[in-house]
């Protein structure tokens, strides 16, 4: 996973129904950018990254004793 750029965002943004115009996906990309940065060396190793949906399932899941 790596930074996302304006441009990837974007089209993002106005799927979710939030269009934005260049200046705020770019302060978009700005601000979440340092976040994606910071895990760049664990990128693809957590289990969530690989399957969102299983990590919500996984966390919802009771546990049988």
């Amino acid at each position: 996973m790596t930074r996302p750029t304006p441009k990837e965002i974007k089209p993002i943004a106005r799927i979710a129904g939030v269009p934005v115009d260049d200046e705020i996906a770019t302060r978009i990309s700005n601000s979440i950018g340092p976040a994606f940065e910071g895990f760049a060396a664990i990128a693809g190793t957590l289990p969530f990254d690989l399957e969102p949906a299983g990590h919500l399932l996984a966390q919802t899941q009771k546990v049988s004793k």
